[in-house]
């Protein structure tokens, strides 16, 4: 994992980790994890997300990739995209992470005898001997992978295009404001709509036929989390 620290002025070399600043820091810890995975995914593989909750760490994060190219596309796209109405600033990080040097075999394990104020030991388990296991991305990012129960009245889209999208197979963590910043960046995009009691379905709606149509070739299939394809058809006229 990495330490969060802000990087100096300057572009460091190319990483499979992207350093991210400039975010808003009313957002909380998990739903901004969930949010910069949602926008992220579609540059390639993450391993990774890491946000602190300290206060001096806030408004910062970290995007580990699986390769450099990812990671390299990610920030070239994605430098200044306003989220939650502020653009953010993207660096490569300036060491490589702990979960990258595992996959490439430079990965070097740190002493393990920790030891807290005054000199105590920590004397928590670890996990492999019955203590509490870490948090990793998954287990935030994986709330919404039980399957939904079948429903009697089950809604289906259209293949005739439309204005408004129906969206379908969505995580229960789902929000508007993560359609949002997935659907604005293609023209003609007026808002998203969720529906009340039904965390996997959604609306979204755009000026026109020819752009809803767009928005759904771009984004079909793409993975809000690991495990849902989010599946895209045109609403019912």
């Amino acid at each position: 994992m990495c330490a969060v620290a802000a990087p100096t002025r300057g572009m460091y070399p190319p990483n499979p980790t992207i350093y991210v600043n400039n975010l808003n820091d009313k957002v909380k810890k998990e739903e901004l994890k969930k949010s910069l995975y949602a926008i992220f995914s579609q540059f390639g593989e993450i391993l990774e997300i890491v946000a602190a909750k300290n206060l001096k760490a806030r408004g910062q994060a970290f995007v580990v990739f699986k390769d450099i190219n990812s990671a390299s596309n990610a920030l070239r796209s994605m430098q200044g995209f306003p989220f939650y109405e502020k653009p953010m600033r993207i660096n490569y990080a300036k060491k490589k992470s702990d979960a990258v040097a595992k996959l490439d075999g430079s990965y070097v394990a740190k002493d393990k005898s920790k030891f807290i104020k005054g000199g105590v030991k920590d004397k928590r388990k670890p996990y492999e001997q019955g203590g509490t296991e870490p948090k990793r991305l998954m287990d935030i990012m994986l709330i919404g992978s039980t399957p939904t129960p079948p429903t009697a009245r089950t809604m289906k889209g259209s293949g005739i295009p439309h204005k408004i999208l129906f969206l379908q197979n969505l995580p229960q963590e789902t929000t508007e404001m993560m359609l949002t910043m997935l659907f604005e960046q293609f023209p003609g995009f007026k808002e998203p709509r969720l529906v009340p009691g039904r965390h996997d379905i959604a609306f979204v709606e755009f000026n026109s036929d020819a752009e809803a149509s767009q928005a759904k070739t771009a984004l079909q299939h793409f993975k809000i989390t690991p495990t849902n394809a989010m599946q895209i058809t045109f609403a019912n006229k």
